[in-house]
């Protein structure tokens, strides 16, 4: 079997073929964990436009910004624009997943236990998603990362 150094296939010991792909997952997980923090925070950041300036169009006014609603609002749009810029996304990324969590007890795990019901699979989803990013950091592509962070 032909071998390259990004991709290397090994026999065990039962007969197996288990690929080493340690050269490929060095270079691209690091760009993929950029990718992911940057999807996310688009996504999360549209949340917050959406609730303050109607963009994409909702039903309803705008939330009192002090309500529940508004405090929610501003995580939203502040932390969407920081994970997506890659600043600061340890300490954002974990206040997020804490927020995430509590959004989810708040507003969906009393409607129905299970989150295909209750409409909680995306606050469970950027719950750790967040929480990975808490972890991991931003990436190379973020301003973490020119800053030596």
């Amino acid at each position: 079997m032909p071998t390259t150094d990004a991709v290397r296939a090994r026999d065990t010991s039962i007969g197996e073929t288990i690929m080493d792909s340690s050269g490929l997952t060095d270079a691209w997980a690091p760009r993929l964990l950029s990718v992911l923090r940057i999807v996310a925070g688009l996504c999360f950041l549209e949340h917050g436009t959406q609730k303050f300036f109607g963009f994409p169009s909702r039903t309803g006014a705008a939330p009192e910004l002090m309500s529940l609603l508004g405090v929610q609002g501003c995580l939203e749009a502040a932390g969407g624009l920081l994970i997506l810029l890659g600043l600061f996304t340890r300490p954002v990324a974990f206040v997020l997943a804490g927020d995430m969590a509590a959004a989810y007890f708040i507003s969906h795990f009393p409607r129905n236990l299970f989150p295909v019901l209750n409409n909680g699979d995306a606050a469970i989803l950027y719950c750790f998603v967040f929480l990975y990013l808490a972890a991991a950091g931003a990436g190379p592509w973020g301003v973490d990362a020119n800053r030596g962070r």
